[in-house]
C-alpha cells in the first residue's frame, strides 16, 4: 500500500511547522534568503529588503500562513525535527532496528538498505508503541522520502497506532 499523498510535514500542527520554520530562519542564513525570495516571487507587495528586515518569527508566520515551503524545504524541516531537534523517535527506531547511531544521527559509513525488513518492522512497532501518532508521522516520512533504504517501511507506516492501553484499534 503506498504512503498517503499528504506530506508528513503538512500533517504537523501549524504551531510545530511555525516553530520549525522559525528555527531554520534563525539558524540558517540560506533558509532566510530562500524564503524571502519565494515570498517576493508570490507577489503581495512585499519587497525583499523589507522581508529581510523582519524578525525570524514574523517571517516564519508569513511562510507558514502562505504554505510557502517547497517539497525540498519540507524534507529539510522534517530532518531538522527528527534528527536535530527531537531525535527521540529516530533513536527509538534505530535502536530497535539495530542500526548504529549517536543520538539519532546514523553512522555516515552505512549504506542503504540500512536494515532488513524484519528489523524495520521491529523498529516501526517500537516507534508506534512509544510515540503514537508522532511516531507514525516519522514512519510516513521514511516511507515517502527513503522507502528503498528501509524495506517494508511503507506498509509499516500504514499500520494502526496502538491505543494508550497498548491495544490496537479495530
Amino acid at each position: 500500500m503506498p504512503p498517503t499523498s499528504t506530506s508528513p510535514y503538512r500533517t504537523l500542527p501549524a504551531a510545530r511547522r511555525l516553530a520549525l520554520v522559525t528555527h531554520a530562519l534563525a539558524s540558517r542564513r540560506e533558509a532566510r534568503a530562500a524564503y524571502v525570495q519565494r515570498l517576493v516571487a508570490r507577489g503581495g507587495g512585499f519587497r525583499a529588503v523589507t522581508l529581510q528586515g523582519w524578525p525570524a518569527e514574523r517571517l516564519a508566520r508569513e511562510v507558514v500562513r502562505l504554505n510557502a515551503e517547497s517539497a525540498h524545504d519540507e524534507l529539510d524541516l522534517l530532518h531538522l525535527l527528527y534528527v536535530e531537534l527531537e531525535p527521540a523517535i529516530q533513536s527509538t527506531f534505530l535502536d530497535e532496528a539495530g542500526v548504529r547511531h549517536a543520538n539519532g544521527v546514523m553512522d555516515e559509513a552505512l549504506e542503504p538498505p540500512y536494515a532488513a525488513a524484519d528489523a524495520v518492522a521491529r523498529g516501526a512497532a517500537a516507534v508506534r508503541a512509544a510515540h503514537g501518532a508522532d511516531g507514525v508521522r516519522y514512519l510516513r516520512t521514511l516511507a515517502r522520502y527513503s522507502p528503498d533504504a528501509w524495506p517494508g517501511v511503507a506498509a509499516e507506516a500504514e499500520m494502526p497506532v496502538p491505543d494508550q492501553d497498548g491495544s490496537t484499534p479495530a
